[in-house]
């Protein structure tokens, strides 16, 4: 039997397997609205043979996109957008589907990476950000607005509002993305964190927007859905955040329920130093499983089935989330399954895909035709 593709349990979410299709960002929206593009994209991706499916970060409101071609959840059109998507995945494919929402804070108003990934000036078109403290990511970037009470509350509650939208959507589980150097990041890095109130200083004072926003969406999301949570185990940089709180984090957010916490790490400074390296992640996904028993996704450079495969079967993890990988090779939970002699799900219409020797890949082969 191959643990990567034993079942596993969300709340109370059931997932035939272990295998995650990490959110990607596509950058192609058109003012926030999902296209044939994503209808494509994340069709295709729905036979890939993963358990769950997560959509792109998603923007909670238009000043919180990354870029200008940010996918987006905040009004009735772009709800009204991703619709069509949802419901062809939800037609022709049994995969979980989730969706990472999140809000760029500093790093919004950027251009897309096949364009530098600069930040766009107000004069070309950019927009003021939002930000724990007016302090920008780079050196001659525009000055971030330093939040306020009100701009903390019109946040917190269009992260609510989105989390509304996708449940009529029938989404099966939530991610809010507080990583990368977005904007719960921003909130727990010391680095981009220099306030002096009750959201500035301590540790426990850096936790509290980030937990606010996540008890807030908790309590308007179904209970019987999953709702968990990306972070960043470490900014690489001296003095930033680290490993060791974020165990205290994802502690606190145990306490909460938390249905899962995908470990990534860094974006949050151009200064960051990192060692990479095939799966250079899953050390901060053991330390943090190890020390809370917290659910665990584990994100970067896991591309191989095998590789995949020792990872939950340590115990480092209990999930691995595949990006690039699966962006390379869209059906890699049918080629893991093979080399695992596992199965996965499959529309009929590919029941005859599996090679000689894979015969029982989807566990029930039509043989023949006219």
């Amino acid at each position: 039997m191959s643990n990567l593709f034993s079942p596993i349990k969300l709340g109370e979410l059931q997932v035939p397997n272990r295998v995650v299709v990490a959110p990607m960002c596509q950058y192609v929206a058109e003012d926030g609205k999902a296209t044939s593009w994503h209808l494509i994209h994340l069709g295709g991706l729905a036979s890939s043979g993963a358990g769950l499916l997560v959509i792109e970060a998603t923007a909670v409101e238009a000043v919180g996109r990354i870029t200008p071609g940010d996918l987006g959840l905040w009004d009735d059109v772009t709800e009204a957008a991703l619709k069509p998507v949802v419901d062809a995945v939800r037609a022709h494919s049994n995969v979980r589907l989730g969706i990472q929402l999140g809000h760029a804070g500093r790093k919004a108003s950027s251009e897309v990476p096949w364009k530098g990934g600069h930040q766009i000036a107000l004069a070309d078109g950019g927009w003021v950000t939002d930000a724990p403290s007016a302090v920008p990511q780079k050196d001659g970037e525009e000055v971030p607005h330093a939040l306020d009470r009100a701009g903390l509350i019109r946040i917190r509650d269009a992260f609510v509002s989105a989390a509304r939208r996708a449940d009529r959507l029938g989404i099966d589980a939530i991610e809010l993305h507080g990583a990368h150097g977005y904007l719960l990041h921003q909130f727990l890095s010391p680095i981009s964190n220099q306030r002096t109130d009750e959201y500035g200083g301590s540790l426990e004072n850096r936790m509290r927007f980030p937990l606010e926003v996540y008890d807030a969406v908790r309590a308007v999301w179904p209970k019987h859905k999953p709702l968990g949570i990306k972070v960043s185990a470490t900014d690489w940089v001296d003095g930033g955040w680290d490993v060791a709180q974020t165990i205290e984090f994802a502690k606190a957010l145990k306490a909460r329920g938390v249905d899962w916490v995908d470990v990534s790490s860094g974006g949050i400074s151009p200064l960051q130093k990192i060692t990479v390296g095939p799966g250079y992640q899953v050390p901060f996904a053991k330390d943090i499983k190890e020390a809370t028993g917290v659910t665990i996704f584990s994100v970067g450079l896991i591309t191989d089935a095998q590789q995949a495969e020792d990872i939950v079967s340590s115990g480092q993890a209990d999930a691995v989330a595949i990006a690039r990988g699966m962006l390379y090779d869209p059906r890699w939970g049918w080629h893991a399954a093979a080399k695992l002699g596992a199965r996965v799900e499959a529309a009929p219409q590919y029941w005859r895909a599996p090679p000689h020797g894979h015969a029982d890949l989807f566990g029930s082969i039509v043989h023949g035709a006219r």
